[in-house]
């Protein structure tokens, strides 16, 4: 099912249906500041084991990543030292995954690698979800078959199509990005770009 979502001025009943969707354990996709993607009430277990299987990744081998509304939200998720924070600040929202040592406020799940993945995208239609559903969102990017049009990862009618029967709610927030976050880790005390992506980090 396709919603239609805006930058500003949605209507509260749709933005509602979106954070009851969550709250009940359901699947979304939805735009962000670089690709669509895939997401969940990030503290509902089941709901993110669906997101795994979807996207054939075993989170004992692979970090998971959330979506969070603000930096305050972040620590109550990630141990977040003074450098780090300073480092999100300077670059948050925007087209990032920070790697952090996660804490124990995550699901059982996440602990599996210690780490999580921290976004906090520059797109006002999740910022607004995260924002309603006052938890974080776990996230990951849509897969995509190589030899496919791209057109089946960055055009909201063509996601629906091809994915809308795996799950809950397909947001429409326009056509998409192609290209994914930048990765940064910061579990080592200096950060270190993993993958240069769309953000350019500002040190």
């Amino acid at each position: 099912m396709l919603l239609k979502l805006y930058n500003k001025n949605n209507n509260p009943a749709d933005l509602q249906r979106v954070v009851d969707v969550l709250n009940d354990g359901g699947i979304l996709i939805y735009p962000t500041d670089t690709r669509y993607a895939l997401g969940c009430h990030g503290l509902k277990e089941r709901a993110i084991e669906r997101i795994c299987q979807l996207k054939g990744i075993d989170p004992k081998k692979n970090n998971l990543s959330i979506i969070c509304y603000d930096l305050s939200s972040i620590s109550e998720y990630a141990k977040v030292d003074n450098n780090t924070f300073k480092l999100m600040k300077r670059n948050l929202p925007g087209p990032f995954t920070f790697i952090l040592n996660g804490t124990t406020r995550l699901p059982k799940i996440f602990r599996n690698r210690k780490e999580v993945g921290i976004r906090m995208p520059d797109n006002p239609i999740i910022r607004e979800i995260a924002r309603q559903l006052d938890a974080p969102l776990m996230t990951a990017t849509l897969p995509r078959d190589e030899q496919e049009d791209i057109e089946y990862s960055t055009d909201p009618e063509l996601i629906e199509e091809k994915f809308g029967s795996q799950v809950d709610l397909v947001i429409d927030g326009g056509i998409g990005g192609t290209e994914g976050s930048t990765i940064v880790n910061c579990t080592q005390g200096t950060p270190e770009i993993l993958r240069q992506g769309a953000g350019w980090l500002e040190e």
